[in-house]
């Protein structure tokens, strides 16, 4: 059943309420790989390469906004700015398209590099491994002239992004960009979608020591691999199809082989889950893509999965995010944020070991601009709601329609596994897209009443 909650700061949160029922275990015997490989490792003795590295200074100016620490990331970005971060080891790491820079948690400019320096690429996924302490993120390289569209996966040897790194070119050769990428306390692993072997893992003690990795390649594609924030040595892969969650796990089999084992197919109930429409901005006709009903990040914390994303919603984008029991696939608690004028697009969400929760996204309509937004929650508010969106900035001008995004990047601290961060895209007064950094502390900066209402 389903039940939706009026709020005063003009959103609707439905709160999706799901029946029990039979979900499915075992329903294929374990998939072994079906390709292995040994990659050599591309090492670089610091992030810029000891200097040798064409800088890319980009973002900075630290302020408050709406009462929360918020900086720029780059700013010299077009319609696909593929906004990402990562946080740990005292610091921000930021990938776009256009390169990769470094702050510090207090939005200062440290570092800054072209992708050129981690051997080419775009579509940048980022994740910090708190297990492991090292950063990592992949590039896919369409342009290699021997023709193998490696993934680029690079993966840091400390917990210090401005350090050495180690970059595995991985072939793919019959594949496209739009793939994820995560992370557990044992593997890493992605998934892309093109040619017959869509999902690899490869063990992350390799890959930061900076030896050669073994890489297993399985067939088909198992789904989103998911960043695993709790200690666990399985690696997950979550899809969902027009009726169900399915969960894949990917584990040794004990010699140290990795096999894949479909973990629960169950039905998801979703009311809204067809693919976002464009959304218009204002002052034109030119329409913006809204992102993916398909969750661009899905986390695994204190034993549940959580991801958001952007569905078709009485026809405008709109943002859905969810808690999902990983023994069964039965979800705990869903939200929608949702309006009968302006469109919600391009989500992430980011969850801490408190299981409060972070929504990122941007809001755009008829009557404004490509703007940054989050919302989110304390564990203890009542399921399924959001406290008041919080405004990042306002976008100046309208785009020019077609691709935006193509996404945005919702994480924790890895450092205190309690701070939130996202970064948003903005339009700027060129109509492209510059982006924002903020934090979410770990301390309210929204309040409850006495009466026990969210207010602003």
């Amino acid at each position: 059943m389903r039940f939706e909650i009026a709020i005063d700061w003009c959103i609707t949160v439905s709160v999706l309420v799901v029946a029990t029922s039979q979900s499915s275990w075992g329903l294929a015997q374990s998939v072994e790989p079906v390709h292995t490989e040994v990659i050599q490792p591309i090492h670089s003795p610091s992030f810029n390469r000891q200097g040798s590295c064409r800088p890319r200074k980009q973002g900075g100016n630290p302020r408050q906004v709406s009462g929360l620490l918020v900086f720029d990331g780059s700013q010299d970005g077009n319609r696909q700015v593929d906004p990402q971060i990562a946080v740990g080891g005292d610091y921000v790491l930021h990938g776009t398209n256009s390169g990769l820079v470094i702050y510090t948690k207090d939005g200062q400019y440290v570092q800054g590099v072209s992708q050129r320096c981690f051997n080419g690429g775009i579509d940048p996924k980022l994740f910090y491994d708190r297990h492991n302490q090292v950063f990592g993120f992949d590039l896919w390289n369409p342009w290699d002239e021997a023709k193998q569209k490696p993934v680029n996966v690079s993966v840091s040897a400390t917990q210090d992004p401005t350090g050495a790194w180690n970059t595995y070119p991985i072939p793919a050769p019959d594949g496209r960009d739009g793939g994820g990428i995560g992370y557990s306390a044992k593997w890493i692993g992605y998934t892309f979608p093109g040619g017959p072997r869509q999902t690899f893992v490869f063990r992350t003690s390799e890959a930061k020591a900076g030896r050669p990795i073994t890489v297993f390649h399985f067939p088909s594609n198992l789904g989103h691999p998911v960043a695993t924030q709790d200690p666990l040595d399985e690696l997950l892969f979550v899809q969902l199809t027009a009726q169900n969650i399915e969960i894949t796990s990917v584990a040794d089999r004990g010699d140290g082989t990795p096999v894949a084992t479909r973990r629960v197919t169950a039905p998801h109930h979703l009311e809204s889950f067809g693919w976002p429409p464009a959304s218009p901005q204002k002052g034109t006709s030119n329409k913006t893509a809204s992102g993916d009903r398909n969750p661009k990040n899905l986390v695994i914390q204190g034993g549940y999965l959580w991801f958001s994303h952007t569905v078709n919603h009485q026809g405008r984008a709109a943002v859905q995010w969810h808690q999902v029991q990983l023994e069964n696939g039965q979800f705990v608690q869903s939200g929608r944020i949702a309006d009968e004028a302006r469109s919600y697009i391009q989500t992430t969400l980011a969850v801490n070991q408190q299981l409060d929760v972070l929504v990122g996204f941007q809001e755009t309509g008829p009557d404004m601009f490509i703007s940054p937004r989050l919302a989110y929650r304390r564990s203890d508010d009542p399921a399924g709601t959001l406290r008041p969106i919080i405004k990042l900035g306002e976008g100046q001008a309208a785009t020019e329609g077609g691709a935006w995004g193509d996404y945005s990047g919702s994480v924790v601290d890895g450092d205190n596994l309690v701070d939130l961060w996202t970064i948003q895209s903005i339009a700027d007064a060129a109509g492209r897209g510059d982006t924002v950094i903020a934090r979410l502390p770990a301390e309210d900066v929204v309040s409850k009443d006495a009466d026990g209402e969210l207010r602003n």
